[in-house]
């Protein structure tokens, strides 16, 4: 079982972010559970979306040992690092995130944000460059069902710059 725990602030697109890995997972076979909490804030407050996926069935709706968490913002990392594990995957948004504990040994700095807001105009697409960097790098989907759960959620019209967004996170471990 791979579990993932994607956190930031409320606007980032991150409970979408989760809702779409677990849809990948579906379209490649696998069983998969998604679940998520926020602030009562609108935007801004911190939020949080966990994964499971799967091949054998998922007894638990929560994550319990995160294989992998991803820090969109520094209050995210504070928040929601606590129990991973220190030789397990941290992902983190350097845009936002200053501050890393010592004591994470994997741990990928990527300017997600910043690399949405120059490469493809809005930092709104940020999500879907996170989900492209998270698929390259655990390949916890297929390359082919997150393209497909991707374009099935984006709103009409962006599915194009959506594709680059996911396009341009595979690029960044890749490099």
């Amino acid at each position: 079982m791979f579990e993932m725990r994607l956190s930031g602030s409320g606007g980032q697109g991150l409970i979408l972010g989760g809702i779409i890995l677990a849809e990948a997972a579906l379209l490649d076979g696998k069983l998969a559970i998604q679940s998520q909490s926020y602030g009562p804030e609108a935007r801004g407050g911190s939020s949080k979306s966990e994964v499971l996926i799967s091949e054998n069935v998922i007894h638990f709706p929560k994550v319990t040992k995160p294989n992998l968490v991803l820090a969109m913002t520094q209050e995210a990392l504070v928040k929601y690092s606590g129990d991973l594990a220190t030789d397990k995957i941290l992902i983190i948004d350097t845009t936002f995130v200053k501050d890393v504990p010592e004591k994470f040994t994997n741990v990928h700095h990527f300017p997600i944000t910043e690399i949405a807001q120059k490469e493809l105009g809005k930092a709104l697409f940020a999500n879907i460059v996170a989900l492209g960097a998270i698929v390259a790098l655990t390949k916890v989907v297929s390359v082919e069902a997150i393209t497909k759960a991707v374009l099935a959620r984006v709103p009409a019209g962006t599915e194009e710059v959506n594709k680059r967004a996911l396009e341009a996170g595979m690029s960044l471990i890749t490099k």
